[in-house]
């Protein structure tokens, strides 16, 4: 067949196929809907006409069961053989011979806590392990007061806040502590750790640029895992090295043309180390650099300042200059929680998109009362932090400049002194972290041995959230010796004499036992 027969073969079945077509009822109006459609937007027609073309290759597709059994039957025995071999995975990591020798030294307290305790051997010993830092867990009128709300509000409103948990103490403890503090608003939380651990992803999305401190705590730390945010790390306490990191950031961000939410993330009073952060330079970066500010004064709330309001009556800083000041009612307050104080749109964002605040159980009527009760007590006797910082000042001058073992890099206000080796001893001895565990735990159990209860920094938990990012910054183990006004100058230097006593007897014998 030539090329004139097919091209006439064509021509009649179009003649045909068009004849037939102009037979169907609306053909016409579909011819016309065509050629304007093609005529104003080719583009939309070519798409309409992939769409028709889909459509009819879907409704010509064969069509399946969806309750095809697409797996391998077994039989019983065969069953019955994989259960036997399978082993789960423990829910708990097996101890550690550290931690079972912890276990087995743990003193247990018996009766209420106060700056001396009985524990279950029937020994009464000094306590300085415990945050009850001006002695309010013996506050006579707290304690009344405490009892008369839980016999009006009951034990636990067993419910969420905003829903039918919040009750009118809660309102009162959060407008307290907002004028305690000097803001616009604040949020109160049932749980004190998850606080600042819901803050952050409250506020900090995937894509925002986070720039925190290397010597943050746990909490922190595990709020910035949740937020998926790009973490940037700063070396501890260095404002050089944060100012170059933030103009980093700033330098990329101009470069991409990408608008993110930017923060910094610190703690006041630092956990780990003791000391606090420079917060007027602080702020003058975050003006600068255009950044947020999510300060932690879970540490330093209720201990620093004249009249205990933070980091920000300490070093006069405007609290309005913050963004978010996250703090801790338990320890000093004798309470429970934690709070977020900060302006208005803050706290109440946090109300419906934080999840330790709208997935939890409200705080406790009594713990609230407890948290109003002992913030008026602050701001209105300032001499109850002045008697805790003599204490503080005469326990500190038994330890740090007397012993060849230890010092103590808490600021000077802080109540809980850190007392870490002495990095010459680490080097000349080759301490590993292990080792410097090992030899604090035996301090402590000294100490205790002589009527004085101390505890530890624990570092070992901080294993698992450390990244390649921190650039292998491990917080050193240390003892933790919590001061208390409840004790007299004299007890506090018999306390302090005893550990130093303690620190190098377990040093000394060490020491000679290696020889």
């Amino acid at each position: 067949m030539d090329f004139d027969s097919i091209q006439h073969y064509v021509r009649e079945y179009y003649a045909q196929a068009a004849s037939a077509f102009q037979k169907v009822p609306g053909s016409a109006v579909l011819v016309r809907y065509i050629q304007s459609s093609y005529q104003n937007d080719p583009v939309r027609s070519a798409i309409e006409l992939v769409l028709v073309l889909f459509f009819i290759r879907y409704l010509l597709s064969p069509s399946y069961s969806t309750h095809k059994q697409n797996f391998v039957k077994l039989k019983e025995d065969e069953i019955e053989e994989l259960i036997d071999d399978w082993t789960p995975d423990p829910l708990v990591a097996e101890p550690t011979a550290v931690e079972e020798y912890e276990t087995e030294r743990l003193p247990v307290i018996v009766g209420p806590t106060g700056p001396k305790v009985r524990l279950t051997n029937g020994r009464t010993v000094t306590n300085l392990a415990s945050y009850n830092f001006y002695n309010f867990n013996g506050n006579e009128q707290l304690k009344e007061k405490a009892i008369q709300t839980l016999r009006t509000y009951g034990v636990g409103p067993c419910g969420p806040p905003q829903f039918y948990g919040t009750q009118d103490i809660h309102v009162k403890a959060e407008a307290d502590i907002a004028a305690y503090l000097g803001t616009e608003g604040c949020i109160v939380y049932a749980q004190a750790f998850s606080t600042v651990s819901s803050v952050i992803p409250a506020f900090c999305k995937r894509g925002d640029v986070i720039i925190a401190d290397k010597g943050v705590n746990y909490a922190i730390r595990k709020g910035l895992q949740v937020s998926r945010s790009n973490i940037k790390w700063y070396n501890h306490g260095d404002m050089a090295d944060l100012e170059k990191v933030m103009a980093t950031v700033v330098k990329e961000q101009a470069k991409a043309k990408k608008l993110t939410r930017r923060f910094i993330v610190t703690e006041g009073l630092f956990e780990l180390t003791g000391d606090t952060t420079n917060l007027p330079k602080l702020v003058e970066l975050k003006e600068r650099y255009k950044f947020r500010i999510i300060l932690d004064e879970t540490w330093s709330f209720g201990i620093l300042g004249r009249t205990g309001r933070g980091l920000t009556e300490a070093q006069n800083v405007d609290p309005q200059q913050i963004d978010m000041i996250v703090g801790c009612l338990s320890g000093p307050l004798c309470a429970g929680g934690g709070f977020c104080a900060g302006a208005k749109d803050v706290v109440e964002h946090q109300r419906i998109t934080s999840s330790a605040y709208t997935f939890s159980a409200a705080l406790p009527a009594m713990l609230a009362m407890t948290a109003s009760e002992t913030v008026h007590l602050l701001q209105t006797n300032p001499d109850i932090l002045t008697q805790c910082r003599e204490n503080i000042k005469t326990l500190r001058a038994q330890l740090d400049p007397r012993s060849d073992w230890v010092t103590c890099s808490s600021s000077v206000d802080n109540p809980i002194l850190l007392l870490f080796i002495k990095q010459e001893v680490i080097h000349a001895r080759r301490l590993s972290v292990d080792d410097q565990e090992r030899l604090l735990m035996e301090c402590a159990d000294e100490s205790l041995a002589n009527g004085v209860m101390v505890s530890r920094l624990k570092t070992r938990i901080y294993a698992h959230v450390m990244t390649a990012r921190d650039k292998g910054w491990v917080p050193q183990p240390a003892l933790k010796v919590c001061v208390t006004s409840g004790l007299s100058k004299k007890d506090i230097e018999k306390a302090g004499v005893t550990i130093r006593h303690a620190i190098t007897k377990v040093m000394t014998r060490k020491t000679n036992a290696k020889a």
